[in-house]
């Protein structure tokens, strides 16, 4: 194989048990009596048929390409590298492994962003700037020590980074990316986990600021999601430690509280000097945040490249792009493209159903949600947004017929297709049974091209339900709601551990099928980005969180956002080069200007 390709083989997708070794016996170099595929005989459990790996020398490479058509699982790769990628990897997992090329670079004082997808070897980076994993230098076979590690680095930026390192001398906190599983990890009550992470005496401090004082005499595993969320922020910032590794801030929050989120993480950096790194989805969170941004490309799970840092406008542009300017590398085929001038005009359309005024309150003063009686319009997307405890699940659930409103029931005689916001999968079953289960659609060149493909779904088919991630749960689940039949179709944080290629897809994948299907599409969503290149409409929620909440009729974009945004004292303004939303600096002359002009969207 040619210097530039590798070859990757997922064991975890390997089952020899159910195939005739079709990758081994159509080998075209195999054929001819070398041994490129062979079985990795040592490395099989007692009893297990031997699973296989490549030489990545005697490969032809990816024109040849039969071992991947060949498999019946999907299970190896042969990748082409980009020509510009001369260096070799900081890391390689093995042979047929993962391989990371290039590192963050932590800066004392500085906020780093990295922007990617999932699977590009984060969590590779991380190991190595904690300390936890020597770089081995692409060499698995025998790995080289620290000095030729740091005699590689020599004259870079982490180069005393990786010296540190190498001595003991860098202390690391870091916030895990799902944090639903973290009473999983920790059973009692929120205070006892917080208290033990409190090292530099500022718990009630950061409590107030996020505003979670009231969970701490609350179990672990009785908090919500946006409670779980901050409280993982919380842990993470108390403790007293050089490099702190933020992985996705935002799932759960409304955009109010991953602002304050976002505040916090540039104090630590800018006024008590710690070198921040945090992976970030949300754009307009990351493009406030980040003080320099790191890209990341590759093939997720084969191999990943962290780019040189970029200030955080042109990396975030150069990736909607697709291309980036300085590495002179294209990494998507289309770019991500925002409207120039929202809100977009919308026909009077028929109406697909009328609700009256409805009320929805729990137990004796708990929480109450009024909600002003409306219209929601044929093949439209109906957006709907609103800070957390607002009732905006309550709302979709009362559409949907999970929930009663007070007094008269409703009946719309409508089919109604739900993704709730919570995905609780415990079927022991594989996906692709669970996808045949719900709808007769699965097979379809249109469900194969519209649903599967853009979600991703070709890669995880055959996995158990209950072995997913949680950005494949999420993918799982749309997919269902998508594939059913219904008058309304309902999804609840459709973003949520989704990373950015990801929520791209999956919002084409919505916007397109409310389209070519004349759905009708109801989002609830924080997305920012979401929201903006999908909704045809707006309905904004307010009020109390947790106490009380009312829900206005749906409304034009610029309206809505402006009534929205002003109840958060957030202005967005359009990237003047891609037409993206982003987040004004508090305070800024542009923020003040909006606000005095009553544009808290963006400036027509």
């Amino acid at each position: 194989m040619a210097d530039d390709s590798i070859a990757v083989v997922d064991l975890e997708r390997c089952q020899p048990d159910r195939c005739s070794y079709e990758c081994k016996n159509y080998c075209p170099p195999n054929r001819t009596g070398k041994e490129c595929i062979t079985l990795r005989g040592e490395d099989a459990e007692e009893g297990q048929p031997d699973q296989v790996h490549i030489s990545e020398e005697i490969c032809l490479g990816e024109t040849c390409g039969i071992c991947v058509e060949k498999c019946p699982f999907d299970a190896i790769e042969i990748i082409n590298l980009p020509q510009e990628l001369q260096d070799e990897p900081v890391h390689r997992y093995g042979e047929n492994a993962f391989s990371l090329y290039g590192l963050p670079v932590p800066i004392e004082g500085q906020v780093t962003g990295i922007l990617g997808p999932n699977g590009i070897g984060k969590t590779t980076a991380v190991r190595i700037l904690a300390g936890e994993l020597a770089p081995n230098l692409g060499d698995h076979a025998d790995p080289p020590g620290w000095e030729a590690v740091l005699d590689a680095y020599r004259g870079t930026e982490l180069q005393d980074y990786l010296t540190a390192v190498r001595d003991g001398d860098v202390t690391v906190a870091r916030k895990p990316q799902y944090v639903d599983k973290i009473p999983d990890q920790f059973d009692g009550p929120t205070a006892e986990l917080l208290e033990n992470t409190d090292e530099r005496g500022v718990l009630d401090d950061l409590l107030e600021r996020l505003e979670i004082e009231h969970v701490m005499d609350q179990d672990i595993d009785s908090l919500s999601g946006g409670e779980l969320q901050r409280v993982a922020l919380v842990a993470c910032l108390a403790r007293e430690a050089d490099f702190y590794f933020v992985d996705e801030i935002t799932p759960y929050l409304d955009i109010s509280q991953r602002v304050a989120a976002a505040r916090l993480i540039q104090e630590m950096a800018n006024e008590h000097g710690k070198s921040m790194l945090v992976v970030e989805h949300d754009l307009a969170i990351l493009d406030l945040v980040a003080d320099n941004l790191h890209v990341a490309y590759g093939e997720p799970g084969a191999y990943g490249v962290i780019t040189d840092p970029k200030s955080v406008r042109n990396g975030i542009n150069e990736y909607l792009k697709g291309y980036l300017d300085n590495e002179n590398m294209r990494i998507r085929p289309d770019p991500i493209e925002f409207e120039e001038h929202a809100p977009r005009q919308v026909s009077r359309a028929d109406t697909l159903v009328e609700y009256p005024d409805l009320r929805k309150s729990y137990g004796d003063g708990e929480f109450s949600l009024d909600v002003e009686g409306g219209a929601i319009r044929e093949n439209e997307v109906l957006g709907i947004v609103g800070p957390n405890g607002i009732g905006k699940s309550t709302f979709a659930k009362l559409l949907a017929g999970r929930l009663e409103p007070d007094g008269d029931a409703l009946d719309f005689s409508l089919d109604i297709a739900y993704k709730p916001q919570y995905i609780e999968i415990d079927q022991p079953m594989r996906v692709d049974a669970f996808m045949r289960s719900i709808t007769d659609r699965v097979g379809s060149s249109y469900w194969e091209t519209e649903i599967a493909k853009p979600l991703q779904l070709d890669r995880i088919m055959e996995q158990n339900l209950t072995d997913l991630s949680g950005g494949e749960r999420q993918r799982v689940a749309i997919a269902a709601c998508l594939s059913k039949s219904a008058d309304l179709y309902l999804l609840d944080e459709p973003s949520a551990y989704l990373d950015v290629e990801q929520r791209v897809r999956a919002t084409t994948a919505i916007r397109r099928f409310a389209e070519q299907q004349d759905a009708t599409v109801l989002v609830v969503d924080h997305d920012i980005y979401m929201i903006d290149l999908l909704a045809d409409r707006l309905m904004v929620f307010d009020g109390e969180p947790a106490v009380r909440g009312r829900a206005s009729a749906p409304t034009g974009m610029r309206a809505g956002m402006n009534d929205f945004l002003s109840n958060l004292d957030v202005t967005f303004r359009r990237d003047e080069n891609v037409g993206r939303p982003r987040i004004n600096k508090p305070g800024s002359q542009l923020d003040r200007e909006q606000k005095k002009q009553g544009e808290y969207y963006y400036a027509p």
